[in-house]
């Protein structure tokens, strides 16, 4: 049982990933009001991104830059020592994603206020059946 306890603290940062997912589901499922939606949709990327870099890192390993001097000669290079830098680089590509979207969504959501004066689900249904 400690070991486990042991395991679950060691592992605190995937459980704050966990959190931060299940409040923007929560936001997006529960909510009725689009920009509280759309920041919950933006949580959950946040989260998704945090979990990515999260897992490119490596503790004891260095840079993946091979020097062509001294380090290089006479040894073989083992991807053990190396930190990943595939997750880094996607998730520098899914931030601009999800500003993108984030921007996209607010500009949406502005348009369906000037439309309907309002935010609220419920309402913006109502209002559709109406016309």
């Amino acid at each position: 049982m400690n070991d486990l306890v042991a395991v679950l603290i060691s592992k605190y940062n995937y459980w704050v990933y966990i959190i931060l997912m299940m409040i923007g589901f929560y936001a997006i499922i529960t909510k009725k009001n689009l920009v509280k939606k759309i920041i919950g949709m933006n949580i959950v990327q946040t989260a998704i991104i945090l979990f990515y870099i999260s897992i490119g890192a490596k503790k004891g390993a260095t840079l993946p830059i091979i020097s062509h001097g001294h380090d290089a000669v006479g040894h073989a290079v083992h991807a053990s020592d190396y930190i990943n830098p595939l997750p880094h680089v996607l998730m520098l590509t899914a931030i601009v994603v999800a500003v993108a979207t984030l921007g996209v969504a607010l500009a949406l959501a502005i348009k369906i206020y000037r439309q309907y004066n309002t935010l609220e689900e419920d309402e913006i249904h109502t209002r559709i059946r109406e016309q």
